[in-house]
């Protein structure tokens, strides 16, 4: 039995934990009612990250505010902003991807032009030209776009852009040869597979083609490089007349298809590439099996980071800027540009505009840039004597391991940053960018590979053309955003679907037969689609940029 005494003292103590725990409670809440909370949505897919997440808690702690992101799932961009648009109800952000215009078009987006210039950091990351590239039509500026800007310097390390990829093992199989053209090309991985049948216990894929959904891009635009064009995407443009044209029957498109229908029946491409989902084609490129592709690096990244985590470096891309033929000046660079047909909304279901505005605003301070990209000093990067920052090597496994990243960094990576030199003038934005965290990244095998071409990068890899950018580069940021009500709409609608109907076909097809089915491809194009009003609207673009954006 307790005595009297005892039970006092039992009393006071749980009323003294009683007290600290409602102290602490209402700290807690206190700091929580200051944090303001905000929604996003992106209309691609992405991972979510832990509501523990260290960074993120720490960029909440310091800004005052967290996002919610939400990803795309099981749904198109158009489907999943359609299914919004007819609620009526959004998150306070929104990507919507390449239906963009479909939101500005329903009235979901807020004009930002009168915010702007309160936030500094949002004013000052883009130049005023660049401003006026987002400009719409009605004279309002409805996105802030989160790519394509770099400041200082570009200290890109790896061609992010598009090419034709081809393994590291490859190279060095053949005693790393200078590939240019496309007979090149595939001449190497038809001799590598059938020297190799199987890589891993996997059968070897020699090409594979990306076809899913507007991702067909992969299949249909490299005539435009093949044939010495930059990746203007819905055309060529002849910079002297400022004639857009239509890239789908020019002598290198023919050339182009020919190929993979000759390279198709000697069994380098599958024909299951075609039926593949965007997840199913990260699988394939994950096992390490495939040698080739023609992508863009930041469509397959993770697949590439993932054979890194596996140990098989040896099995991961090397971008090539290949041409039909020498004779051919190759424009596969890619330069950091804003497309203006892309970026962050905030929509009219958010309460807190100057808030939102504010969010971005932040998120573009230094400070936060550092969080966002490289963490927290001495947990995530260290600093040596010269203010060079850097990474142990555990820091560096740390910051390939997908669990741990869920877990531990927020990039935030689809509200706006940039790239290049921070404030400091020493430091890289984001730590594969810093020489040195890129030449410690590197194995034996790496080092050997940019020695025998006597390259200090992997972006060395596709040469620089030296020349201004256009005005009207790239004229996709356009040409995606066509309503499909409009003639120039509907002709590019009707030449996505003939495409995708007949390129698959014409490159499984027997080697006899592709000339009869090319013919039947192209006459379909020129008589069931009004290109003259496509090509005229596109013209008529390039026109008005080099009229209002030349300097």
């Amino acid at each position: 039995m307790k005595s009297f005494k005892q039970k006092i003292i039992y009393a006071t103590i749980s009323i003294l934990i009683l007290v600290i725990v409602v102290n602490i409670y209402r700290k807690i809440n206190n700091i929580n009612k200051d944090i303001k909370r905000f929604t996003a949505f992106y209309a691609v897919p992405g991972d979510k990250i832990t509501d523990r997440n260290r960074i993120k808690n720490a960029i909440t702690q310091k800004i005052g505010a967290e996002i919610n992101e939400e990803w795309l799932n099981n749904k198109t961009p158009e489907e999943k902003i359609q299914s919004m648009i007819e609620l009526g109800k959004y998150p306070d952000f929104i990507d919507g991807g390449d239906a963009t215009q479909a939101l500005i078009d329903a009235n979901a987006l807020v004009p930002l032009e009168d915010y702007i210039d309160k936030y500094p950091n949002i004013k000052g990351y883009l130049s005023e030209s660049d401003w006026r590239k987002l400009t719409d039509k009605d004279g309002h500026i409805y996105i802030i776009p989160q790519f394509g800007i770099v400041k200082g310097e570009d200290k890109s390390t790896i061609h992010k852009g598009e090419a034709f990829w081809i393994q590291k093992e490859v190279l060095k199989w053949d005693n790393y040869p200078n590939i240019k053209t496309l007979d090149e090309y595939f001449d190497l991985i038809e001799r590598y597979k059938d020297a190799h049948p199987t890589i891993n216990g996997e059968e070897t894929i020699g090409f594979q083609i990306l076809t899913y959904d507007w991702r067909m891009f992969c299949l249909e635009n490299p005539p435009q490089f093949l044939a010495g064009y930059p990746n203007d995407g819905g055309a060529i443009v002849n910079p002297d007349t400022l004639e857009a044209k239509i890239y789908s029957d020019i002598p290198e498109a023919k050339m182009y298809f020919k190929k993979l229908n000759e390279v198709y029946n000697k069994g380098l491409i599958e024909s299951e590439t075609f039926t593949l989902s965007y997840n199913q084609y990260l699988e394939k490129l994950s096992t390490g099996a495939v040698l080739g592709m023609v992508d863009q690096y930041w469509q397959f990244e993770s697949s590439d980071i993932e054979l890194l985590q596996k140990g098989l470096n040896n099995r991961r891309w090397i971008p090539l800027a290949l041409t039909i033929d020498e004779s051919v000046t190759p424009n596969y660079y890619n330069y950091m540009v804003v497309n203006s047909s892309r970026g962050i909304g905030i929509t009219k279901s958010c309460e807190d505009i100057d808030g939102a505005m504010k969010v971005i605003n932040d998120l573009l301070d230094p400070e936060i840039l550092i969080l966002r990209n490289w963490g927290e000093k001495n947990i995530d990067y260290m600093i040596d004597e010269n203010g060079e920052f850097y990474r142990t090597d555990e820091q560096r496994e740390n910051s390939l391991d997908n669990k741990w990243i869920l877990n531990n960094m927020c990039y935030y990576q689809y509200l706006p940053m940039y790239k290049g030199i921070l404030e400091d003038g020493i430091n890289a934005v984001v730590p594969w960018e810093q020489p040195r965290e890129f030449y410690e990244n590197l194995g034996t095998s790496d080092r050997e590979i940019l020695d025998s071409y006597g390259y200090e990068t992997f972006n060395d890899f596709i040469p620089k053309v030296d020349y201004d950018v256009a005005p009207w580069y790239p004229i996709y940021s356009f040409s995606d955003n066509l309503s499909v009500d409009t003639p120039a709409g509907i002709a590019k609608q009707k030449m996505t679907e003939i495409k995708r109907n007949y390129l698959p076909r014409i490159i499984m097809s027997s080697i006899d037969d592709f000339e009869d089915n090319w013919d039947k491809y192209i006459y379909e194009l020129r008589s069931n689609v009004n290109i003259n009003e496509y090509e005229k609207a596109l013209t008529n673009e390039v026109k008005r940029r080099v009229k209002e954006y030349s300097d």
